[in-house]
C-alpha cells in the first residue's frame, strides 16, 4: 500500500468536493505545523505516501523558497511542484526523529505533497489529502493509485462515492492500461483516473516524454515522477564506485549495485562529469540541476524528492531557483550529452 498526504486549503477546493465531503477549511500551516506533522511521519513511515493540498502560494515558506503548485492533470488537485518521498529512507535509514524533521521542514517550505507506501519501509485528518495504493483499511483517502488492473475502475468509483476519496490515480501503469481505465469509466458512466506515477530521470525520458503528454491532451491525466536522480545515480555519489552506507550497498540493492558497475553505469558515470560542468557554470550542484530538469517539463506536476537529512532536503528543494536558468541553449546542451532525447511520431513528421 502507498499512502501519500496532501496539506490544503480546502478554501482553494470547489463547492461541490466540499459539499460531498463535508469537511471545514484547513487551518494556516503557518501554525502547529511541528505539533501535527509529529504525527504525520508516523504515519508516513508506518503507512506510505503523503500529499498536502492547502497550497500554501502566500504564505511565507511558498515565498521564501518560491515552491510552485501545479494542477495534477486536468482536475482541482493542487500539488507542489516538489514532493518528499519516502520509498527507502523513512523506516530504514533514518530515524523516527529524522523522519519528523524532514517532514515537518519540507512542509516549511512550501512542499504539500508526501508519498511512501507501508511496503517500503515494511490527528485530525481535515487538512490533509491522502494517496493510497489500494489493500489498505484506510478510512479517507483523497488519491488511490493502483497496481492492479482496469477492472477495479468501478471499485474506485465506489469509494469516491461513499466519501473515502476524491480522486484515484495509477502507478506503473502503460498507456495502453490507462486508455482501458479511461474507456471503462466513459462506457459505464463511472470515474477516470487523474494522474500516473513514473520514474522520471535523465536517463529514463520515453514514458513521461512522449507517452504521457499524449494522454495529458487526450484524457487529462496527469504525470506525478519519482527518483529524479535515478536511485542516487545522478547524485554523483558513485563516480568511484560504491561507497559504504550509500543506497547502493544496502541488503536488497544488488540490482542497483551491478547497475552502477556494469558497463552503462560507467557510461553513465561518464555523462555526469560533463554535466557536472554545466552545473558549475549555473552555480548549482548537480542533484539540483537534475530535479530542475525534470522540473523544467511542464507536463510534470510534481517531481517525488528522497532525502536522509535536512542539508540533502534543502539542497533538492534548491532546484527551484535553478529552473530559470534553464534556458533552451542549456536544454540542448544536456540533451547533446544525454544523447536520448525520444521523439515523438508529431516530431517525426514534422
Amino acid at each position: 500500500m502507498q499512502v501519500s498526504f496532501v496539506c490544503t486549503d480546502h478554501r482553494s477546493m470547489s463547492r461541490s468536493t466540499d459539499d460531498r465531503l463535508n469537511r471545514q477549511n484547513a487551518n494556516s500551516p503557518n501554525t502547529g505545523t511541528r505539533s501535527k506533522f509529529r504525527a504525520v511521519a508516523m504515519v508516513a513511515r508506518s503507512l506510505g505516501q503523503l500529499s498536502v493540498q492547502s497550497v500554501p502560494s502566500s504564505s511565507d515558506q511558498s515565498m521564501r523558497t518560491g515552491m510552485k503548485y501545479r494542477n495534477l492533470g486536468k482536475s482541482g488537485l493542487r500539488v507542489s511542484c516538489l514532493g518528499l518521498g519516502t520509498w527507502v529512507t523513512f523506516g530504514g535509514q533514518i530515524t523516527d526523529e529524522m523522519a519528523e524533521q524532514l517532514m515537518t521542514l519540507a512542509y516549511e517550505n512550501g512542499i504539500n505533497l508526501f508519498d511512501t507506501a507501508e511496503v517500503y519501509a515494511a490527528g485530525k485528518r481535515s487538512s490533509l489529502v491522502i494517496t493510497t495504493k489500494i489493500f489498505w483499511g484506510g478510512k479517507y483517502v483523497d488519491i488511490y493509485h493502483l497496481f492492479i488492473l482496469y477492472k477495479t475502475v468501478r471499485a474506485m468509483t465506489h469509494v469516491i462515492n461513499q466519501g473515502m476519496a476524491m480522486y484515484w490515480g495509477t502507478s506503473r501503469w502503460s498507456p495502453m492500461e490507462i486508455m482501458e481505465a479511461y474507456s471503462v469509466a466513459r462506457q459505464f458512466n463511472q470515474i477516470p483516473p487523474i494522474c500516473e506515477q513514473a520514474e522520471y530521470h535523465m536517463f529514463q525520458r520515453e514514458k513521461v516524454e512522449v507517452q504521457l503528454p499524449e494522454l495529458f491532451h487526450k484524457i487529462g491525466v496527469g504525470a506525478m515522477t519519482w527518483s529524479p536522480l535515478a536511485c542516487g545515480i545522478i547524485s554523483g555519489k558513485y563516480d568511484s564506485g560504491v561507497p559504504p552506507y550509500s543506497r547502493a550497498s544496502l541488503k536488497g540493492y544488488q540490482w542497483l549495485k551491478d547497475k552502477i558497475l556494469s558497463e552503462e553505469g560507467r557510461r553513465q558515470q561518464a555523462k555526469l562529469k560533463e554535466l557536472q560542468a554545466i552545473a558549475e557554470r549555473l552555480g548549482c550542484t548537480l542533484p539540483q540541476l537534475a530535479i530542475a530538469w525534470c522540473l523544467r517539463n511542464e507536463g510534470v506536476s510534481s517531481v517525488l524528492l528522497g532525502a536522509s537529512n535536512t542539508d540533502q532536503l534543502m539542497e533538492n528543494i534548491g532546484a527551484i531557483q535553478v529552473l530559470p536558468k534553464l534556458s533552451s541553449s542549456i536544454v540542448h546542451e544536456v540533451d547533446s550529452i544525454l544523447g536520448n532525447k525520444p521523439y515523438s511520431k508529431k516530431d517525426y513528421r514534422s
